[in-house]
């Protein structure tokens, strides 16, 4: 018995050694850096300060509007991931032969890298020669080229369609695996009481469904929040129009301000772990 107990320690320390040179000591080490006056360009100033970091992130006007950004973008992710979520889970829900093939193909956006995922929708709203504007400018219906990702909200907007397309065929596949584990004769005697296919949708469909839309919020939620390599590929690492996960790349690396951006990470960390949270206890959810 003891012999099985130290091989099962053996089993799990190469991984738990991972764990905590990879997460626990980052971790501690972020915090230990948000309560610290630390600037790489002044490293002789360097000092404790406690808490200073957090109010001067709470009280920043750049704060405040790379968190309305980052609203504007899980707003456009949450409505157009919701609504294409469902629309890709009824459609591959439908019993056909090419059903398998279609599932594949809808994969594949979640499965290319989201650097990939935003060089391709560069291609396609780029201001002079993307597809977007050859498409209208054919059809007659602009004159010129439309700037489409210097626009601040605009480029928000963007970003927020960009994610969602990505995440989309994740939700779209859970949805479906639910939707298909509903028992066809709870439809069955539906459709003998006089139910039609919009009221089976309103009223089985979806209450069945409730759990699992808990999940896929708040992967969309998460996904929104930590938006940073389509938002890189689009638009680069500018300040205008820019989300927290920017905002917190360009403080600590641009300007090289490791306390302060410490802090930041550390917020964003909080943010998403009670969205984590939350997916965690919608997974232990029974219907």
């Amino acid at each position: 018995m003891k012999d099985d107990s130290k091989l099962g320690y053996m089993l799990i320390f190469p991984g738990l050694l991972i764990l905590c040179t990879l997460v626990f000591y980052p971790i501690i080490l972020t915090f230990i850096y948000s309560l610290q006056y630390y600037k790489l360009t002044r490293l002789n100033d360097r000092k404790y300060i406690g808490l200073e970091n957090y109010k001067k992130v709470f009280l920043d006007g750049d704060f405040h509007q790379a968190f309305i950004n980052t609203l504007i973008i899980i707003s456009v992710v949450v409505i157009v991931g919701l609504i294409g979520s469902f629309i890709m889970a009824l459609m591959l829900n439908r019993k056909s032969k090419i059903s398998g093939i279609l599932t594949a193909i809808g994969i594949i956006p979640w499965a290319l890298p989201p650097v990939v995922n935003g060089l391709i929708w560069k291609f396609i709203f780029y201001p002079e020669v993307g597809f977007l504007n050859k498409i209208f400018y054919k059809f007659h219906w602009i004159n010129g080229s439309l700037n489409w990702i210097n626009n601040t909200y605009g480029s928000l907007i963007i970003i927020g369609l960009i994610v969602a397309w990505r995440v989309i065929p994740f939700s779209g596949i859970v949805l479906l695996a639910n939707i298909q584990a509903i028992p066809e004769s709870v439809y069955e005697a539906a459709k003998i009481d006089g139910a039609g296919s919009l009221n089976q949708f309103r009223y089985i469909t979806l209450p069945l469904l409730y759990p699992t839309l808990g999940i896929i919020m708040c992967n969309f939620v998460l996904n929104g929040i930590n938006v940073f390599d389509e938002m890189v590929s689009l638009v680069g690492y500018r300040t205008l129009g820019e989300s927290l996960t920017m905002y917190n790349y360009n403080e600590t690396f641009s300007f090289l301000n490791i306390g302060f951006g410490s802090s930041i990470t550390y917020i964003i960390m909080i943010i998403s772990g009670i969205f984590g949270f939350i997916y965690i206890k919608s997974l232990e959810r029974k219907i």
